[in-house]
């Protein structure tokens, strides 16, 4: 079975990008963790959170400096919305939590994605380990993601 980084490299070539994977001596489980491991800011780190949608796994790809309103994302989605748990987010995903990955996931998910990403030119997500990144387009994380673009942080 291929290793989680491995999977997120093949999820990233099937859609047509080239994978830069970087792995870390440091761990990136958090976004203040991740952001000083790469020399960037919290902001630009994707945090992949993934919540229940009337009991179905959704992925959030949030903003690193944003809070997710979950009362916000259950209008919008019209749905009730609550944390899954980490036996839940490995079932749905494939990953452990602080290395979910925004795609190469066992099937098929939905995907929101905050729009405070949008704003910003590259930003960093988890490659399946809570040490290994990698860097992405916002539009093109949209993209391959197939993401709802969503305003879902808290005021």
């Amino acid at each position: 079975m291929a290793s989680s980084v491995e999977r997120v490299r093949e999820a990233l070539t099937q859609v047509g990008l080239v994978p830069r994977i970087v792995e870390l001596s440091q761990s990136t489980r958090t976004a203040s963790e991740a952001a000083a491991a790469i020399g960037t800011s919290v902001p630009r780190i994707v945090k992949s959170l993934v919540f229940l949608a009337d009991g179905e796994p959704i992925v959030v790809l949030a903003s690193g400096a944003n809070r997710v309103d979950t009362t916000r994302l259950a209008g919008e989605l019209e749905k009730q919305v609550e944390r899954a748990d980490a036996e839940r987010v490995r079932s749905a995903t494939g990953f452990s939590i602080g290395g979910v990955a925004p795609l190469g996931y066992p099937s098929p998910l939905d995907v929101v994605l905050d729009r405070d990403l949008l704003q910003y030119d590259e930003v960093w997500a988890a490659a399946g380990t809570p040490n290994a990144v990698f860097p992405i387009q916002p539009s093109e994380l949209v993209r391959v993601t197939g993401a709802r673009v969503l305003d879902i942080k808290e005021s």
